[in-house]
């Protein structure tokens, strides 16, 4: 597939990049998973925005949060991919990218996730392990997980 990725802080996002970003959790998260949560959580702000595109469409995307917001480690969040692209091995360049990057901007820290349950294979893949007992949030089973 070979998306163009490119990454940026909140006060960079040019109003049609947010839209396409929100458009795209949206279209994932409430209406094919059918989950109502408070999307606005004040955590896009301090955190920098990991977006692969192709034909300047969003078609992935992640939420690269700095230590002490979400947790006390670095974490990556919102890990989208269109279903469009699903099963085209993008996730996985999206999530490896994103560990890169807060590997390089947090060097020697470990990088915590909340995860999805049904993910806890992909995540595992990825040298991820679980580090909490199962937990709902908004409605879908959760573990955390830590890499390094």
């Amino acid at each position: 597939m070979s998306l163009t990725y490119t990454i940026k802080p909140f006060d960079q996002l040019t109003p049609q990049e947010l839209y396409a970003i929100l458009q795209l959790r949206n279209e994932v998260f409430a209406v094919d998973q059918q989950c109502v949560y408070p999307d606005m959580d004040d955590k896009d702000q301090p955190a920098w925005h990991l977006m692969g595109q192709k034909d300047n469409k969003l078609l992935a995307y992640t939420r690269l949060i700095p230590p002490g917001i979400s947790y006390k480690e670095p974490s990556i969040g919102r890990v989208v991919t269109s279903p469009s692209i699903r099963r085209s091995g993008e996730g996985r360049i999206l999530m490896q990218r994103s560990i890169a990057w807060l590997q390089n901007n947090y060097p020697g820290q470990p990088i915590h996730i909340g995860a999805q349950l049904y993910l806890k294979e992909f995540y595992s893949s990825l040298g991820f392990s679980v580090c909490s007992a199962i937990y709902l949030e908004d409605g879908i089973e959760h573990i955390e997980m830590l890499l390094g």
